[in-house]
Formats: structure tokens, sequence, C-alpha cells
């Protein structure tokens, strides 16, 4: 039975390991949904090609449809997000991002790729408390706080007793409000000596 619940147990963690965290990005307008992937994907398209009939198959959307999609996004934003110009390729018009559209499109990459970042970073996730090593994690006393214009230095008294200075930032320091006498814990980093505070 001990032997069946260790064998479980190693494929739970096996499985654990490759279970990975995902996230969708959307920028929203007054609670309402106004750029997801398949818009920016739109937008984008548009940005390279110069042409919502390009831009459409490209992404492969009905040109109906990505026209109804960019409607919809300047209805809820209140202003236009494209502009149509005479003299394309062929003697035809073409479709270019407004200073609105490029900037929303920069706006939905910046966030996209910080959330991915984000996502692949396990030093962030260790930030937030996951997969920390207890080997890494010192308790103490904090014995002083030296607050600067940016940046505050923090020294810790650690139960061998030995003191570890940690500088973090000064908003870091008033988020947590940490204060001399706090039992506070130290959490040793290859670059930085990180601080959590229960």
């Amino acid at each position: 039975m001990l032997e069946k619940n260790k064998k479980q147990s190693k494929n739970l963690k096996e499985l654990l390991e490759r279970v990975e965290p995902q996230a969708k990005v959307w920028l929203e307008h007054k609670g309402e949904p106004v750029v997801g992937k398949g818009r920016r994907n739109l937008l984008n398209a548009i940005e390279k090609h110069r042409s919502l009939a390009k831009a459409s198959k490209n992404i492969e959307v009905s040109f109906r449809a990505a026209w109804n999609w960019l409607r919809k996004i300047e209805e809820r934003l209140g202003v236009k997000i494209v502009e149509s110009k005479k003299g394309g390729e062929g003697g035809g018009g073409k479709t270019v991002l407004t200073e609105v559209g490029k900037r929303i499109l920069r706006k939905y990459d910046n966030f996209d790729a910080y959330i991915q970042d984000a996502l692949k970073n396990p030093e962030l996730w260790e930030a937030c408390g996951l997969k920390l090593s207890a080997r890494n994690k010192l308790k103490g006393v904090v014995k002083s706080v030296d607050k600067g214009m940016v940046t505050a230095k923090i020294k810790i008294e650690i139960n061998v007793p030995v003191v570890v200075t940690s500088v973090i930032t000064k908003e870091a320091v008033e988020d947590l409000e940490i204060k001399e006498g706090d039992e506070v814990e130290a959490v040793i980093k290859s670059t930085e000596v990180m601080i959590l505070k229960k």
C-alpha cells in the first residue's frame, strides 16, 4: 500500500510539473471588450499589408467579418482606428491604422508580451511564493529600516545570529509596512535578497 501511494505521489508530481499556466489578454473600454487576440491579429495584418482585403485573407476571416470587427472597435471606443486612402496597389484604395489604432495595437502587444513573459519566468513565480525552497528562506527580526528616495536598506538579524542586509524599493517597505522589530523572512536568490512578511 505504501509503495502504491509513493508511485501515485510521484505520478501526480510529474503530472503537475507538465501543467503550465496560460492566460488570454484582451483590452476593455468601460467594461466592454474591445480587442482580443483575433482583433489584434487583424490590426497587425492591416498595419503590415495596408489593405483590409489582404489583412482579412491573411488571418483567414471573411472581409465582412473583419469589417464588422473594426466597426465594433470604433463604436466602443468612439474614435476611428482605421482610415481608407486612395491609390493603393493596383489603383484601388488602401486601409491604414490611425494613430489610435497603432497605439491600441502597441498597448495590446505590450501587455501580452508582459503576461507571456511572466508566465515563463520561474523567478517571478518564486516571488509570488511558489516553488520557494526552505533552504533559501531565513527567518529573522528587522533591526533597522533606512529609507532613501527610491530604495530602502533593511537590516535583518537572523536567528543564527547573523545580520543580513537587503536593498529593496521604498515602495515595497511602505506596502509591507516594515518597521524595526517585525518578524520577516529573508529570501536568498542568486542576485538579490528579497523580503517576505507574514
